[in-house]
């Protein structure tokens, strides 16, 4: 596409955007907007003011509106969270561990002192060392298979109705896509 090449030209024309071959201000040989400056240093101060945004703190406003369209494009947003290439995600997920180390450590204490106590006293260490040994194989089954396993509980530890006990026969070891379906619910798998 052919550019006028003055930005008197580009008004009488009618045209958005001239070419002058010569750099701006900033050094950018770029198109020109004809009521504005260089696109290049549009796009620097866009990332720039993008950058300084995502470091304030988010209003309640802004909150409620972010919630509403979640809520209106529940699907939409998942099937894009879920075609995200894998390494993305786990950058992003190790990004997030790095900021908030004592968000997870207290997740970690919470995790396992929840174990703990739904544990009875009456397991004995055949009994525990079964349990660990299921821990194992789904860790052996992630890395055969590729896809991941994880061990759950058939009772949930913190169901809406019921609680179950971390013993060896409320342990199964499944996908981590089939538990995060279950959830924390009971479901029959007769």
């Amino acid at each position: 596409m052919e550019y006028p090449k003055t930005r008197k030209e580009a008004k009488e024309t009618g045209a958005k955007y001239y070419f002058t071959g010569q750099p701006c201000s900033r050094g950018h040989v770029a198109l020109r907007k004809t009521k504005g400056c260089c696109i290049e240093c549009m796009k620097e101060d866009w990332d720039r003011d993008n950058k300084r945004r995502g470091l304030l703190p988010k209003s309640e406003a802004s909150k409620a509106a972010a919630r509403r369209y979640y809520d209106k494009n529940k699907q939409l947003v998942i099937a894009r969270a879920i075609s995200r290439p894998e390494h993305e995600k786990a950058k992003s997920r190790k990004k997030h561990k790095e900021a908030n180390p004592d968000l997870y450590r207290v997740l970690t204490n919470m995790y396992r002192r929840r174990h703990k106590e739904a544990t009875p006293k009456w397991v004995t260490a055949e009994e525990k060392k079964a349990m660990r040994q299921l821990y194992v194989q789904a860790r052996e089954l992630t890395k055969l298979t590729g896809e991941q396993y994880v061990v759950d509980h058939h009772y949930p530890l913190l169901g809406r109705e019921v609680c179950g006990l971390h013993v060896l026969k409320n342990l199964v070891v499944m996908t981590q896509e089939e538990n995060l379906k279950k959830s924390n619910k009971l479901v029959d798998t007769e």
